[in-house]
């Protein structure tokens, strides 16, 4: 794998060759960060002891806490939603041109909160983590989570920032999944809900395809287990091949063949595999392989229905107006489970088709379709 080669290539130790993980000393950027005050009891048994959420908010929280929103990221996304690249903040806001003022999310009216998911590696308790009590990071001893946990985590954040009830919650794809769990564990404070590319529960191929990218992680000569931080060097080519497997379910075929076709470089090498390495580099040196296998696995764990009775008692509960919206060209979420989520929701409507050319990451890149939806559900907000 070329990827892998270029990212194993000797030469002067950079800390991005073990993880790319945010570490305590880096720039804080407009990080917050909440700690939990006791450990966290998990789904699936055995407790977390130590909770950390950083976050970042934009506007001003009403006096009665009712203009708040929260946003929910996708894998490799982060608490920058909104902003420039700088110091702590190696990319620009992954959906800077929904959040801000005048925009759909308008920080003049709304007072927005992004968390980094628990379980990530931009801030938040994960695998790259410092254990309590020691030097050592948690590593392969971190434990097994899912999306359950994850909202646990994050109403934990909203109690302590004051926040009874979220006008909104809008996540896509895996934040989409919190997102309905939020809708379903705590419908009395989840006054709205915007679902983007997302699952009931995640289908027999997207456990598939995850798993691959898992597989290629561990594969790695350098992943040991998971207890690679402190020994120089990381299964960054495992990670970077699991980035190259992923960003091609995120587009589309019609999208590649258009761009790229068969069109070949210096060296004959073909234009699409340097365009796959090129989202992986940018990948290796902004995230940790650990919490690329706690996510998916994560993910890969979601079902909303999962000792509820099933997914239509589950979405039962949910009280708030919801809009549930799909990228017709959208390959890994296919519009069938959006129709699902819409069909068990109450008062959810028909589906919204969001029009792109870009696959699953049409909920990422159309940004004036999803501002149009957000308008919507908070019109009368």
């Amino acid at each position: 794998m070329r990827e892998a080669a270029a990212v194993r290539e000797t030469g002067r130790e950079e800390p991005w060759r073990v993880s790319g993980a945010w570490r305590a000393g880096d720039p804080p950027g407009r990080r917050r960060w909440y700690a939990a005050d006791k450990p966290l009891a998990l789904e699936t048994g055995g407790e977390l002891p130590s909770v950390r959420l950083a976050f970042e908010t934009w506007g001003t929280l009403a006096p009665d806490a009712s203009n708040a929103v929260l946003v929910l990221h996708a894998l490799t996304g982060d608490s920058h939603v909104h902003g420039a690249a700088g110091p702590g903040h190696p990319t620009p806001g992954w959906w800077d041109g929904l959040v801000g003022p005048g925009r759909a999310l308008d920080t003049d009216r709304w007072f927005v909160v992004a968390p980094n998911v628990l379980g990530g590696c931009q801030g938040s308790t994960g695998p790259s983590s410092v254990r309590p009590g020691g030097g050592r990071a948690f590593g392969g001893a971190f434990p097994f989570l899912t999306p359950r946990d994850q909202v646990a985590a994050e109403a934990r954040l909203a109690d302590a920032l004051g926040i009874g009830r979220w006008a909104l919650v809008v996540g896509g794809s895996m934040g989409g999944m919190r997102a309905v769990e939020w809708a379903v564990a705590h419908p009395a404070r989840t006054g709205a809900l915007l679902l983007l590319a997302t699952a009931a529960a995640a289908s027999a191929e997207q456990i598939a395809w995850s798993g691959l990218q898992i597989a290629a992680i561990r594969a790695d000569p350098h992943w040991h287990g998971g207890d690679y931080h402190g020994t120089g060097r990381g299964p960054v080519g495992g990670l970077a091949q699991a980035r190259r497997l992923a960003h091609v379910t995120y587009r589309t075929a019609a999208e590649l063949q258009d761009r790229f076709g068969r069109t070949t470089g210096a060296g004959g090498r073909f234009e699409v595999d340097a365009y796959l390495d090129h989202h992986a580099a940018k990948l290796v040196r902004r995230f940790d392989a650990g919490s690329y296998v706690v996510l998916s696995e994560s993910m890969n764990a979601h079902d909303v229905g999962r000792e509820r009775g099933g997914l239509r008692a589950a979405l039962a509960r949910v009280t708030a107006p919801a809009l549930v919206a799909g990228v017709d060209s959208d390959r890994l979420y296919p519009l069938a489970q959006q129709r699902e989520l819409a069909a068990l929701i109450p008062g959810a409507d028909t589906v919204r088709v969001i029009e792109s050319a870009h696959g699953h990451d049409g909920f990422l890149t159309e940004t004036e379709q999803v501002s149009a939806l957000v308008a919507e559900l908070l019109a009368d907000g």
